[in-house]
């Protein structure tokens, strides 16, 4: 039967054997010219100010994402770690924004708002309310799972490496996507989604990898995105 536990769940956690399946997509990602570029403080802060003003416009669909697998998960202890994170996320002392808004010269929200939104930008938003909306549990999960292992990666490997010597908007962008309150977090989404991948079917399986790999998509067409013309 489809359901029984898949053969080689026992030697290969889903959440690594989901990051090998997008190959060399992952690498991209997680190499990506944006890191190296940013870690440096050498990013063109015309580039860096295009990605935040988009980056910015996904915490609403983010918060629905997120909100919907703590609703979704399997117990109230599967459920605390993502509303202390949802707090994090949502609170007054997340001012790295604003602050950077104010850095980059684009504070003025009515003007920024006239700003288009990018298609890589779109895409991600859709992705996220729809799964939300109509996902699995572990089709939020692979979602949730993308976004923030993917930054981890990519910000534990610039970490030390990265120049201080300029304004945070470039190494505040990497402390906020390193460290051991960050790795925690990955911890709890990832084991909520290897825990998923042990007890459901081949069809609920493949979901998640499809979600998986166009979230992956999503994030390497994001940040090539903020150096387009």
């Amino acid at each position: 039967s489809n359901t029984k536990q898949h053969p080689i769940m026992s030697s290969v956690l889903f959440t690594e054997e989901l990051r090998m399946a997008a190959g060399e997509q992952w690498e991209r990602v997680v190499n990506h010219k944006f890191t190296v570029e940013l870690a440096k403080g050498e990013i063109d802060r015309g580039v860096l100010k295009k990605y935040l003003i988009q980056d910015h416009r996904f915490l609403d669909a983010f918060v629905v994402l997120l909100a919907s697998a703590i609703a979704n998960a399997r117990t109230l202890e599967d459920r605390i770690p993502g509303c202390q994170f949802l707090a994090l996320i949502t609170g007054q002392e997340n001012t790295y924004f604003e602050r950077s808004f104010e850095e980059l010269g684009c504070s003025d929200t009515e003007e920024r708002m006239k700003v288009p939104d990018e298609l890589a930008t779109v895409a991600f938003v859709n992705q996220m309310k729809e799964v939300a909306k109509n996902g699995t549990l572990g089709e939020m999960l692979s979602v949730l799972v993308v976004a923030e292992w993917s930054y981890l990666s990519w910000g534990e490997k610039v970490l030390a490496s990265t120049n201080r010597d300029v304004d945070f908007t470039t190494w505040e962008w990497v402390d906020l996507h390193s460290g051991a309150y960050f790795s925690n977090v990955v911890a709890y989404l990832r084991g909520l989604l290897d825990k998923e991948g042990t007890v459901i079917d081949e069809e609920g399986r493949n979901k998640c990898k499809s979600a998986f790999l166009q979230a992956v998509q999503l994030e390497e067409d994001f940040f090539d995105m903020a150096y387009a013309p």
